[in-house]
């Protein structure tokens, strides 16, 4: 791991005699396993945005649609202060998190590839659910069906980007899951500007179009091949050779190969990956990649900012669709921090990223932090001047996370463990990613308990 102080189980010894060339088949398969980064971020970032808009609240949600539009001196946040709402928007992160668990044997045992065309089929089922849903029964099945696509997708796209890239540039590859996460958050946040503006049922073309990646996933997923590293663990290793050579343009793989069939064979000896995941061995790999990342990652709020940018720009005195343009602006920012990681982390190393962009995200919060307890609640509204300055904090803060521990918070743990441990490990790092996010939501539902609202 360049810059990093753990070395990555993802190379082996051999790596110095590895050879590839770039094909459009390699580029092929990194575009289709890239697109379960499509679904998360569609997900995160139009779910914000239809539940800001007025026909949806009044089918579904009745109360808060009269709040939002009655108590003109309450903040947005208490306007949204609803249990049912908080259980459709969490409920998909709970699918994700128990989903997960179900992902780790099918990765290892039938390999990354069933897990990205269970994922898909998952999502696309819960898209179909959501954009016909006549009841908040629908709704909240359809979130668990997204949240079963996200959990297998999550699960099993990093380690399939991770293994099918030539080691030099691992890096690179494995952000096109980050990429696409913020493609699809950029797309959702457009969308939901435009169904806006189409009443009654724009929010159904919202939540419907969430079935496009997932039906483009389930596609290339059926098309592309398995990753050579899972071949291999599964004992096919002819196949597994012919795809090896075909992703990195040579037949000049046998280095490559070889370190794959040792690493397979440390891997059939491990009966229990999440045991073996606990032993002292990988005790480093465990507290930094499986637990510490993630966890902090999610600790950054970036993805509580991303949520819930519609609400938060309302409350900055926005209205409806100045509100969801300014959040798709906020979302370029975090597109362009990803093509700049990209280019630049396998050249200067994850760690110096890590604090450099750590340093500017703890500047931007606390700047928020004092200016909206100076100036924000007690039914005051923010002149425009200040807000459009937070908008701007905001925009430097997404554009710091999103060239450091957005990326590379998948990135990482994907490089630091062994194949035997891999798809285990992987789960872990969904689990965390995902019970952390759900903290977060419940925390604002507590803060809200805490200055109840009127």
């Amino acid at each position: 791991m360049a810059g990093g102080g753990v070395e990555s189980g993802a190379t082996g010894k051999r790596a110095h005699l590895y050879e590839h060339k770039f094909t459009h088949y390699f580029a092929f398969t990194c575009v289709v396993g890239a697109l379960g980064g499509s679904l998360f971020g569609y997900d995160l970032g139009v779910s914000g945005g239809v539940t800001s808009m007025d026909d949806f609240l009044k089918e579904f949600f009745p109360k808060v649609y009269r709040r939002k539009n009655m108590h003109l001196n309450e903040t947005d946040y208490c306007k949204y202060d609803d249990q049912v709402l908080t259980l459709f928007t969490s409920s998909l992160y709970i699918s994700a998190l128990v989903m997960t668990f179900f992902a780790s044997p099918l990765t290892r045992s039938k390999g990354r590839r069933a897990s990205i065309i269970v994922g898909a089929v998952s999502f696309l089922i819960g898209a179909i659910l959501n954009a016909a849903a006549k009841n908040i029964a629908m709704l909240i099945i359809g979130r668990v069906f997204l949240g079963g696509g996200i959990g297998f997708g999550n699960q099993a796209v990093p380690l399939y980007l991770s293994e099918m890239a030539p080691a030099k540039n691992r890096g690179a590859v494995n952000q096109l899951f980050q990429f696409t996460t913020c493609a699809g958050i950029l797309v959702a946040n457009l969308v939901n500007y435009i169904t806006n503006k189409i009443h009654p049922h724009g929010w159904r073309i919202s939540l419907g179009l969430a079935g496009v990646p997932a039906v483009l996933m389930l596609i290339g997923g059926l098309m592309c091949a398995e990753t050579p590293n899972s071949l291999v663990e599964q004992g096919r290793l002819e196949e597994a050779r012919k795809v090896l050579e075909k992703v990195r343009g040579t037949k000049n793989v046998d280095a490559e190969f070889e370190d794959l069939k040792e690493a397979s064979e440390e891997a059939r000896a491990v009966k229990s990956p999440f045991k073996t995941l606990l032993k002292r061995k990988y005790r480093p790999q465990l507290i930094i990649g499986a637990l510490g990342i993630p966890a902090f990652q999610q600790l950054t709020g970036n993805n509580s900012i991303l949520f819930y940018a519609p609400v938060i720009f309302q409350s900055l005195g926005f209205g409806a669709n100045a509100a969801l343009f300014s959040s798709f602006i906020t979302n370029g920012a975090l597109l362009v921090a990803t093509v700049i990681s990209m280019f630049m982390v396998d050249k200067f190393g994850r760690r110096k990223f890590f604090l450099e962009a750590g340093f500017e995200m703890i500047c931007c919060m606390v700047i928020t932090a004092v200016v909206l307890a100076v100036e924000f609640g007690h039914g005051k509204v923010l002149g425009k001047g200040i807000s459009a300055f937070l908008v701007i904090v905001i925009f430097l803060f997404v554009l710091a996370y999103g060239r450091s521990w957005g990326p590379l918070g998948w990135l990482v743990p994907s490089e630091l463990f062994p194949l035997e441990i891999r798809s285990a490990a992987q789960s872990m790092v969904c689990l965390l990613y995902t019970s952390v996010f759900d903290l977060l939501g419940y925390q604002s539902q507590c803060l809200h308990q805490e200055r109840p609202c009127q």
